[in-house]
């Protein structure tokens, strides 16, 4: 027998059902079978050796680590106080990165943005707000108005002061509404860079919030020990759900090499000059989010800077702009890849590809500029591409211009096949049952005189679909290439990756 399973001899599958029969009878006799087959692998795994986190994901279908935590259920806390105490320069010493914009300017921020943070272990959503003023009037009235909506809809506050002014007649007056909303308080006294200015801090006792906590935003320093505190205060799910919802339209990042057009096709989309576009290499710096109605929904659609190299030998604003668009991949939930048909095919048109899959993101390939392309172009490209992306070919693919709008509307079902693919679960009986036809047909080669034998398999998680197989012995890479691709063209998974981690259990020793 070949060691190659692609050239391993057909075998007939006889299990099933007549094909004549009615599809729907025909669905259930599979069901059925795969069902008992499902039930008596799972009966064989008693004979191996299995962790209790082998047992629970074998019950629950869902590996332990990657259980749904719901974000519309972590509790929630806001971080109020007056202008410029250092609330966003807080926020983003709570995230480890630089969400927030922070400037040394009272006013910065305006509205209520929602981030999601962890410490020790504890997820929560953290809401920067606006500064809360006395007799705002105008924008900063509705400023002031926002960060009340949000200790109303939080769970806990964090409530900053500026320890090196003291507590003022503002401070005072956010006490009193934070009395009244009810809510527990931790008073953080910011702005405390070393210990000879916990005196500072100490004076904010007399505010009756309890502990002033001495937290030096900027370096770091008594951030822990403030966080303990609310972690102590904070609910395990929020009494206020569905406050911050995580639903909202599909969020897709354009990604590619400078000057691929990303910005160009943004505009199109948008119906606007939203974005500055220009010959110039390296426009776009920043992220730019737009909602954009097409194909009778609402997306999101991020347009970001252009990937020009590993992100360790960027400089400068290059070196942010890399990191920001590799924050926008990570949020984003499919990424469509701009690829300049006039050029050839370079390196970082794969590493960019590359990057999406990596991040685990649903994938869209669209060649931009088709309207440039002569036949002799057409010809050398369609050679890259079967050389370069051979890797990715299950991604959908749509020859666009950004510039004249062609073909732009094949975006949305290549988004939505890809969307599906990136959701998609798999029931464990009629995996086990597909994969017992295909190990029946392509056994997995010899190897030192043991062959390798799949005891069971289920799809651990989704977005993207992950599969875990308990297998006797260690299964080569090649052939678990083979079974993605048969799991591809059985299940589908256009636009999507699809991961597969293998378990090996040795069956218990008899004594």
């Amino acid at each position: 027998m070949s060691d190659d399973p692609e050239e391993a001899v057909e075998v007939e599958w006889t299990g099933g059902v007549d094909p004549d029969l009615d599809d729907e009878l025909a669905a259930e006799g599979e069901g059925e079978e795969d069902g008992r087959l499902e039930r008596a692998l799972r009966a064989g795994l008693e004979d191996y050796e299995l962790s209790d986190e082998d047992l629970e994901l074998v019950e629950t279908g869902q590996l332990p680590e990657d259980e749904e935590d719901e974000a519309e259920h972590r509790p929630v806390v806001a971080v109020v106080g007056r202008p410029n105490v250092g609330k966003s320069s807080l926020v983003n010493r709570i995230l480890g990165r630089r969400e927030a914009v922070v400037q040394d300017v009272p006013g910065v921020t305006r509205d209520r943005v929602a981030y999601d943070a962890e410490w020790s272990g504890r997820r929560f959503t953290l809401v920067d707000t606006g500064g809360w003023e006395v007799d705002a009037t105008g924008i900063h009235l509705r400023v002031a108005e926002q960060a009340e909506v949000a200790v109303e809809l939080a769970d806990a506050v964090l409530f900053v002061v500026d320890a090196l002014v003291g507590a003022t007649d503002t401070d005072e007056q956010v006490v009193r509404l934070l009395r009244r909303s009810g809510k527990p308080v931790i008073l953080i006294a910011n702005k405390v860079d070393d210990q000879r200015m916990e005196a500072d801090a100490a004076m904010l006792w007399s505010l009756g919030l309890g502990q002033p906590w001495p937290v030096s935003a900027l370096h770091g320093r008594g951030s822990g020990d403030a966080l303990d505190a609310l972690l102590e205060v904070l609910p395990e799910r929020t009494t206020v759900p569905g406050a911050y919802p995580r639903g909202g339209p599909r969020r897709v990042a354009l990604v590619g090499r400078p000057n691929v057009g990303k910005s160009s096709l943004l505009n199109r989309l948008a119906g606007e000059d939203r974005v500055v576009v220009d010959d110039v290499a390296g426009t776009t710096r920043d992220p730019v989010d737009e909602l954009v109605e097409l194909g009778g929904k609402v997306w999101r659609f991020v347009d970001t800077a252009g990937i020009r190299r590993r992100v360790h030998q960027t400089r400068g604003a290059d070196f942010y702009a890399s990191l920001r668009t590799q924050t926008a991949l990570e949020k984003a939930e499919v990424a469509v890849v701009l690829i300049d048909v006039s050029e050839t095919l370079t390196e970082q048109d794969v590493r960019v590809v590359q990057q999406v899959v990596d991040a685990g993101r649903a994938l869209v390939l669209a060649f931009n500029k088709w309207d440039t392309l002569d036949e002799e172009r057409q010809h050398y490209l369609e050679r890259e591409i079967e050389r370069d992306l051979a890797q990715v070919a299950w991604a959908p693919r749509v020859n666009i211009s950004a510039t004249t709008g062609r073909h732009v509307a094949k975006l949305v079902p290549a988004l939505e096949t890809a969307l599906a693919s990136w959701d998609r679960r798999v029931p464990t009986s009629r995996l086990n049952g597909f994969l017992g036809e295909v190990a029946a047909a392509h056994p997995h080669p010899v190897r030192g005189g043991k062959q390798p034998r799949i005891l069971f398999a289920t799809q651990a998680d989704t977005r993207p679909p992950k599969f875990v197989i308990f297998a006797s012995g260690f299964i080569e890479a090649g052939y678990r290439r083979f079974l993605e691709r048969r799991l591809r063209e059985e299940f589908g998974f256009q636009g999507s990756p699809v991961e597969i981690s293998v378990r090996v259990r040795e069956r218990r020793s008899r004594r």
